[in-house]
């Protein structure tokens, strides 16, 4: 995720050499830099030494080490920015400072072509041109939706972790496709482009999704007939429950300390 959210910014919000990212790892950090044209380094000190804006982008059971180790810095003129699953801003307050202007972030992997959506929460310590900063930020790598902190772990559950979910639809619709005499090839394209065909037909349009179902339902047609296999197999329901299953996760996530 920081490898995208680099990239998209040095295409369009600010340059490559204002960028700085850490990673102890020198294979990671070349790959960085690789990807997004943008410098790493290993130390995290280092990175944030001169830093307006401050990118929080790792594993939840990571931060109490990152937070440790930089914790020497002073925060209260840089933005801090956390796109970490789970962790709650009154957590980042604790560590950074109960003033420091903290928001989070939680992004989606489409955000590697430009294609993501961002759910981004503030505290009362962000003001509106902080606000205006971080989305300026997050449209560079997609779309993005301003909300409570109490529903990020629901977007968590379903934009965050919504495109493996997909990716398995597109999977499934591809053997169909093959089980109906499709070569893999041909029957996985025409399978990703009908998904991405009928998202937009719901972005574009503003119908509700049951609208566009019904308008290529046929009575006693081919579509209804494979909608019933798809309501007798549960379908919507295991969906739903996937949606809260990640949710769930995600809370407790974020409740892991050190």
């Amino acid at each position: 995720m920081a490898t995208a959210l680099a990239s998209g910014m040095a295409k369009s919000f600010m340059s490559a050499e204002q960028i700085v990212a850490s990673d102890p790892s020198e294979a990671s950090r070349q790959a960085f830099t690789a990807a997004s044209g943008c410098r790493a380094v290993a130390s995290n000190n280092e990175a944030i030494a001169d830093a307006e804006v401050v990118v929080l982008a790792v594993k939840p059971q990571y931060l109490d080490g990152a937070a440790a180790e930089i914790s020497d810095n002073v925060f209260t003129d840089k933005l801090i920015v956390s796109v970490i699953a789970g962790v709650k801003l009154q957590r980042l307050h604790s560590m950074f400072g109960e003033t420091t202007r903290i928001v989070r972030v939680m992004p989606n992997t489409p955000a590697l072509i430009g294609a993501g959506v961002s759910a981004v929460a503030a505290g009362e310590t962000i003001g509106d041109i902080d606000l205006r900063l971080v989305e300026q930020m997050m449209q560079t790598v997609g779309d993005v939706v301003f909300l409570p902190e109490l529903q990020i772990d629901a977007v968590t559950g379903l934009s965050g972790s919504g495109p493996a979910y997909v990716y398995q639809f597109i999977e499934a619709l591809s053997d169909g496709g093959v089980l109906a005499g499709l070569p893999r090839a041909t029957a996985t394209k025409l399978a990703a482009q009908t998904v991405l065909g009928a998202a937009r037909m719901v972005i574009e349009t503003g119908t509700h999704p049951g609208d566009l179902k019904d308008a290529v339902t046929s009575p006693g047609g081919t579509t209804i007939a494979g909608i019933h296999e798809l309501e007798k197999g549960g379908l919507r329901g295991t969906v739903m429950n996937a949606v809260a299953a990640a949710a769930r996760r995600s809370i407790e996530l974020g409740s892991v300390e050190g």
